[in-house]
């Protein structure tokens, strides 16, 4: 396959084989392949939306590949999260994805960027791509991405899934709507239930993280009719995909003809970390801080840490309620995600000494949380 203005080693040696059926295409070519070489997306979340996107990605011939994922592979994962493999649990998922990119396609790059995406970092990190898929699980991730993507005039390519349905839609784009002109406000954290808590068909994620990537492609590509101004809608159960118009909110805080945020603020006092080592220390130690589990009951049950409280999230407010928000707690969930959540909900409660556990149970102790 070549064209008129450059020849076929301009790509890597073995495009005519690797992208053959791609290349047929009309609406690609060698030229559109050329433009994948040279194209960079980020996916911020390596998990179950990321896993499938980056796939066809890579297999695409997307030229760089940025990965924002800062967790590591739990057998909890591999249900859905496909990018991993048995022998991945405990790895850093970073590394583990880098490694099975490059697996399916040496001839691209892959950046793996091992940290957790917050408002002192985002736009440095997405900065150089051009496209940013969102494979996050949660609100807080989701407006960050949203807002990064908005100041840097970098499309967001949005998808979340919930037990058996899904959304995509495409979001900062200058002639579309943001993610704020769908969800002004999020949720209390306490109150949004994720993947480990309310569940998620497996098959589900794939679905969606396909759908994904393919707005990216069309977006590199300049084809299509990208899901700009629309959210497309799957229920898996029924097999119907239904498109919602999304308009432009012009009192929209990002996007709207006055807006109000134009830069990303780092909480000043947000909870901390703690890692397993400091809080053993902690726990020996007199008096003890509160250490809440927000796990769900039956996790709790099976293995919880001495002088621990069971707070499911969905309990949250309550427990807050009665709580004396002077008195130092310590957040802890499966893997850090939900307790980073949690502690999030307390500070803004006003409790002035909130910790989460860096890593969740699974960094406590080697197989304790199994």
């Amino acid at each position: 396959m070549t064209d008129a203005t450059t020849p076929d080693d301009a790509l890597a040696p073995d495009a005519n084989t690797r992208y053959a059926r791609q290349l047929v295409l009309p609406d690609v070519g060698a030229a559109g392949q050329r433009r994948l070489r040279d194209a960079r997306v980020a996916i911020v979340g390596a998990g179950g939306l990321g896993s499938p996107a980056a796939l066809y990605l890579a297999g695409a011939g997307v030229g760089t590949i940025g990965l924002v994922e800062f967790d590591r592979v739990d057998r909890s994962n591999l249900h859905r999260q496909i990018l991993y493999a048995d022998a991945d649990v405990g790895r850093a998922k970073s590394d583990a994805a880098r490694d099975r990119l490059l697996a399916l396609n040496p001839t691209i790059a892959v950046v793996a960027h091992a940290e957790r995406l917050d408002a002192n970092n985002a736009l440095d990190l997405l900065r150089d791509y051009d496209v940013v898929l969102d494979g996050s699980d949660n609100f807080a991730t989701r407006y960050l991405v949203n807002d990064a993507c908005g100041l840097l005039g970098k499309p967001d390519v949005y998808g979340s899934v919930h037990r058996f349905e899904g959304q995509v839609s495409v979001f900062a784009r200058p002639d579309g709507p943001c993610y704020r002109c769908l969800f002004p406000e999020a949720p209390p954290a306490d109150r949004v239930p994720n993947c480990a808590d309310a569940g998620v068909l497996g098959v589900l994620p794939g679905t969606v993280g396909a759908m994904q990537a393919t707005e990216a492609i069309k977006l590199l590509l300049g084809i299509g009719e990208p899901l700009v101004g629309r959210l497309l809608h799957y229920d898996a159960l029924a097999a119907r995909w239904h498109t919602f118009t999304v308009p432009r909110d012009p009192d929209c805080a990002l996007c709207g003809t006055s807006p109000t945020i134009r830069s990303l603020v780092a909480p000043t006092s947000g909870p901390r970390t703690i890692d397993a080592e400091a809080l053993r220390a902690r726990l020996a130690a007199t008096p003890r801080p509160i250490v809440i589990d927000v796990r769900g009951t039956a996790d709790f049950a099976r293995f919880a840490l001495p002088h621990t409280t069971s707070v499911p999230m969905e309990t949250l407010d309550t427990w807050a309620a009665d709580a004396d928000p002077s008195l130092p707690v310590v957040v802890i969930c499966q893997l850090g995600i939900r307790s980073a959540s949690a502690a999030d909900a307390l500070v803004e409660r006003g409790f002035a000494d909130v910790s989460a556990l860096a890593g969740g149970l699974a960094a406590w102790d080697d197989g304790a949380a199994e």
